[in-house]
């Protein structure tokens, strides 16, 4: 080492050490934080909610993963507006809408969206809508062949996973089998696409024999559909560079689906086909973590889940009956009834665990204010004892023994409420007592459907 030192000469030292401090600086300036929201449950927490208002002051909201098996239902002046691929920023006249490459993109579901809403109010979408080029595609023969799988497994198993049907799965799979196909394949060689095609049909054919595809037919509208992509695709991660690096941009993560449904930590295999936790945020739009800023959790001040699965504070009676007619519980993209049950906060420090939430929103606590007393889910037992995880196996899930706490029911209408103050005492101490549990600030609290009604603490 004295040698090099004597050979480099002493004026050569700075020089290396000024080079390193750069590079110090560079790493230090990773460029614009995006702020990430989350559902902290099993889906339909009212994501689109909070997503809508952070999005009134975004430069960009982007879709991560997931398909149109999502819905979120966003009122904005009285109308109500359905989404299930497009962003819920696509409202903002004045942000861009990003669907990245982590989400698989049903080509008809996609302009039927937008065109229903546009006879809704929405106009422009399509100028503010950028497709990345990565993107995987949802074929109409996936949608097929997801309601054929969720048969067999009826006829094999006695039960079913309860799918929306969307194709989510089979295309994911697809993709991991490394047979799927792109948007970019389909704006590239359409001969080429239209071979690969052919060869994933034939592929899907070989495993359920009963499922018929109009190839020809099918070529025919993809080749249309591209036309009318092609405007609004780019290149999603040199999009995503620019955008995180050029000036000051606020830029919006939109989840879909949610924790317990995550393909790694949600209840398997009872969950959707992506990660719908924070690492998809960076693997679904090509973000590095250091640009990662606040990730918001959103959780509703009950529970309810869609399809079957383990649900360990679910309630099969009048509370959960009530719960469900109260707060108009019916899946946006199935139109299925939600199962319903008291706050579980078990699943949602666990959600907290996996994304590191910086703040919580807690919606539709409007819905609990005719009630009597009020149970949260604060602990899980098995054979008697406190279990300090979550559990993976589901048949152990089905075992549990869930503690609660009992509070007293407020018995006062909260939907006029817009401030903390306006909220009665008893609803703040169960707000409090949720807030300290976790271990994580709720900045909102929802009080009712449209924006007005979010209530924001700090």
């Amino acid at each position: 080492n004295d040698d090099r030192k004597t050979k480099l000469g002493k004026n050569k030292q700075p020089r290396l050490r000024r080079e390193r401090s750069s590079w110090q600086r560079r790493r230090s300036d990773a460029g614009n934080k995006v702020t990430v929201v989350l559902g902290a449950q099993w889906g339909d927490e009212g994501k689109g909610k909070v997503v809508d208002l952070l999005a009134t002051e975004a430069d960009f909201v982007c879709r991560c993963q997931g398909g149109n098996n999502a819905g979120h239902t966003v009122v904005v002046d009285g109308k109500e507006y359905d989404f299930h691929l497009l962003p819920s920023g696509i409202i903002n006249p004045k942000s861009i809408s990003l669907i990245g490459n982590g989400v698989v993109i049903h080509l008809p579901g996609l302009f039927e969206e937008g065109d229903k809403n546009e006879k809704k109010g929405l106009k422009g979408w399509e100028k503010r809508l950028i497709v990345s080029d990565r993107a995987h595609l949802v074929f109409d023969f996936h949608q097929v062949v997801d309601g054929l799988q969720e048969t067999e497994r009826q006829a094999q198993e006695g039960k079913n996973i309860g799918t929306t049907k969307k194709g989510i799965g089979p295309a994911y799979s697809s993709k991991a089998s490394r047979t799927g196909l792109r948007v970019c394949d389909l704006l590239g060689d359409f001969k080429d696409f239209s071979t690969r095609f052919k060869n994933l049909v034939q592929q899907y054919q070989s495993m359920y024999p009963s499922l018929t595809v109009d190839v020809e037919d099918q070529l025919k509208k993809l080749k249309e559909y591209a036309e009318r992509l092609r405007p609004m695709v780019r290149d999603g991660v040199y999009y995503m560079y620019e955008a995180l690096h050029g000036p000051p941009k606020k830029i919006l993560v939109e989840g879909a689906n949610a924790a317990l449904l995550d393909i790694d930590f949600g209840t398997y295999p009872f969950v959707t086909s992506s990660n719908c936790t924070v690492g998809g945020a960076c693997t679904g739009l090509g973000i590095p973590p250091m640009n990662i800023g606040d990730v918001f959790g959103v959780a509703k001040a009950y529970t309810t889940r869609v399809g079957i699965g383990a649900f360990p504070t679910e309630q099969l009676n009048a509370i959960g009956e009530l719960l469900q007619t109260r707060g108009h519980e019916v899946g946006v993209t199935t139109g299925r009834k939600r199962r319903c049950g008291w706050l579980d906060l078990v699943i949602v420090r666990y959600a907290h665990m996996i994304n590191g939430f910086t703040a919580i929103a807690l919606t539709k606590l409007d819905i609990l204010d005719v009630l009597d007393e009020i149970k949260v889910g604060v602990a899980y037992k098995l054979n008697g004892k406190r279990i300090p995880h979550f559990p993976a196996n589901m048949d152990v899930l089905h075992k549990v023994e869930v503690e609660y706490e009992t509070f007293p029911g407020w018995k006062t209408d909260t939907s006029a409420a817009r401030k903390w103050n306006d909220l009665p005492a008893k609803a703040q101490n169960y707000i409090r007592f949720i807030e300290n549990h976790i271990g994580v600030p709720i900045k909102w609290v929802g009080v009712g459907k449209s924006r007005e009604c979010m209530i924001q603490m700090f």
